[in-house]
């Protein structure tokens, strides 16, 4: 039995060796038949110069990456707030009170709307809209002086109330998935409505939307990247677009996507990571 054993785990390893060989050799041939046939086309040279230029790329990338902070600050206020705004969007959706019925209508009407403006067309609307409000505001009585104008503000909001809408309905999906037997439990030892949603309903359902409320925090980070549209100066892209225009070289564009990439793939993997932890 004990040389059947070791027989087996001696082909089991004779086997994944040969695999990660394979794997090796295709991945090698692949990506090596790839850049063989980029470098040795004929536009390279100009490809290299336009956006691969390391002069380029050196003088532009400290001033990207001073301004990617402005987009790492708005991303995590941002984040914060859509993970509180979805949550209260999902209970008013779960709730079945009848006195509750009005706040369930504006959070359908909320996530409807929401979901279906794009985010590029909300930050428009709120970032040249908002202002235009306070001005006339002020010109007839200043009613609505205390609205924000500042587009760095006005674009957190947007992103704010358009991936609010997304979470909410992960939050929901989530708080639906409790089996409603837990809650009966909960009830049936003594715990309130509120209770039971709180120590009991609540904790399995953030367990169960962890994954999907990442990914969404991945594209919410790219995303931040709209807010250049609204005149944020000081926003990683939109720095890269200054850059840019200065001699029409794309470099610093390539400069602000290799920003973008060393946070979104963290959590990437790190999604996958917690998928499969949840899988075994």
């Amino acid at each position: 039995m004990t040389d059947r054993r070791a027989e087996r785990a001696a082909e089991r390893r004779r086997r994944d060796r040969r695999g990660l060989l394979i794997a090796t050799v295709s991945t090698v041939v692949v990506i090596g038949g790839l850049a063989l046939a980029i470098l040795t086309s004929p536009g390279w040279e100009d490809v290299q110069r336009t956006f691969f230029s390391w002069e380029v790329f050196r003088d532009s990338f400290p001033d990207i990456f001073k301004a990617f902070w402005l987009d790492i600050r708005v991303f995590m206020v941002a984040e914060v707030a859509i993970l509180i705004l979805g949550l209260i969007v999902a209970l008013a959706r779960t709730s079945t009170a009848p006195a509750l019925f009005p706040l369930r209508l504006i959070a359908v009407v909320y996530t409807d709307v929401f979901r279906g403006i794009p985010t590029i067309l909300l930050v428009y609307l709120i970032g040249f809209g908002v202002p235009a409000l306070v001005s006339s505001s002020t010109e007839s009585g200043g009613a609505l002086d205390w609205l924000p104008t500042e587009p760095v503000i006005l674009g957190g909001i947007a992103l704010t109330l358009s991936y609010g809408a997304y979470v909410a309905e992960v939050y929901r999906a989530g708080l639906r998935s409790v089996h409603p037997s837990q809650r009966e439990a909960a009830l049936a030892v003594g715990l309130t409505e509120r209770q039971s949603m709180r120590h009991v309903v609540l904790p399995q359902a953030v367990r169960s939307v962890g994954p999907p409320l990442l990914n969404d925090f991945i594209a919410l980070q790219k995303d931040v990247a709209l807010i250049a549209i609204i005149g944020v100066t000081g926003e990683a892209f939109r720095q890269a677009q200054i850059a840019t225009a200065a001699d029409f070289n794309y470099t610093p564009l390539l400069g602000a996507a290799l920003l973008y990439l060393a946070v979104t793939i963290p959590l990437a993997r790190m999604l996958d990571r917690w998928q499969r932890s949840r899988d075994r």
